[in-house]
């Protein structure tokens, strides 16, 4: 490659869409037509050990495409979007400098968002504010604070899962330093840097038909035992209390375990709250007008394009 080429920004092809949809696979039939690489843009595939909840990609899958992003921290890790993007760019920037084409494929919005546009410069935060709220969650419980967060701001409020007590916190503590969403400071700066080249597919689904999916990769889950997987993860020190473990499916296993739930209804808020899960994705990149909605079915007529982006440059 010549060195002028070199200063050309990486570039990247994301796959990304609500869970269930077939990013993985689709992810690895274009990296073997163009001999690329896989970066998982999951927050918690991140964690190893757990692997059926995931959906991760299983050994065969990951022995046709070499893939990243995945097994890289303990459950009892506090992994969040910095950290991500600390890791993911100096794999980026290896495989550009080594011409090897690159994927971006997962379901978590914000750490694509993070990843290739920048992460935001930080709101101002108060140690004694923040301490204030975690007082009231520890004392009042998630929701009493969700509707605090709801009433002063409720722009905020919409995009925060109700059990995402580290972002209602911050989101409380911002609005009362600067009586401003936090929102507002996000837009503001737009995830200003853009360090890649990118070309973003949403990978999506009829709802009905990615529902009745979703329900079947629930079952199959079960059936591969992730009630073992959850017991394991127990007796590796790993509690149910832990951020990792309050995903969707092991948090529904951990109450389970715990006797809150019978096993009927596990399942059935396991899929419902997997339904949901899709639900907010797809409202998440909607909002993004630069990604090409495609399903599995047309993804073919978009390698034409592809061709065109991987080699533009080279």
């Amino acid at each position: 490659m010549k060195h002028t080429e070199k200063k050309n920004k990486p570039k990247i092809i994301i796959i990304g869409g609500p869970t269930g949809v077939g990013k993985t696979s689709i992810a690895i039939q274009m990296a073997q037509k163009w001999g690329g690489e896989i970066i998982g843009a999951d927050a918690i595939q991140v964690y190893r050990f757990m692997d059926i909840g995931t959906a991760k990609p299983d050994f065969h899958e990951q022995a046709q495409v070499k893939h990243h992003m995945i097994d890289i921290v303990t459950p009892d890790v506090q992994f969040d979007a910095s950290m991500y993007v600390e890791q993911a760019r100096p794999i980026i920037k290896h495989l550009h400098d080594a011409d090897i084409p690159i994927l971006l494929v997962g379901g978590s919005g914000l750490y694509i968002k993070a990843l290739t546009g920048g992460l935001f410069k930080q709101a101002p935060g108060n140690l004694s504010i923040r301490q204030q709220y975690k007082q009231m969650a520890d004392k009042h419980g998630n929701a009493f604070l969700y509707e605090q967060l709801q009433k002063k701001d409720p722009a905020a409020a919409s995009a925060i899962h109700p059990n995402d007590m580290v972002r209602i916190i911050r989101a409380l503590e911002v609005f009362d330093i600067t009586g401003r969403s936090i929102k507002d400071h996000h837009q503001a700066h737009q995830f200003a840097d853009q360090p890649y080249q990118l070309f973003k597919i949403m990978l999506h689904e009829d709802r009905k038909k990615l529902y009745t999916r979703i329900e079947n990769r629930v079952d199959q889950m079960i059936g591969n035992g992730l009630l073992k997987e959850v017991q394991s993860l127990i007796h590796r020190g790993y509690h149910c209390n832990l951020s990792s473990m309050q995903s969707i499916g092991y948090k529904h296993m951990c109450a389970f375990l715990n006797g809150r739930l019978t096993w009927d209804e596990t399942i059935r808020l396991m899929k419902r709250d997997t339904r949901r899960y899709a639900k907010r994705q797809f409202t998440w990149f909607r909002a993004d007008k630069s990604f090409i909605w495609a399903s599995a079915a047309e993804i073919d007529s978009l390698y034409p394009k592809l061709d065109q982006f991987i080699e533009q440059g080279t």
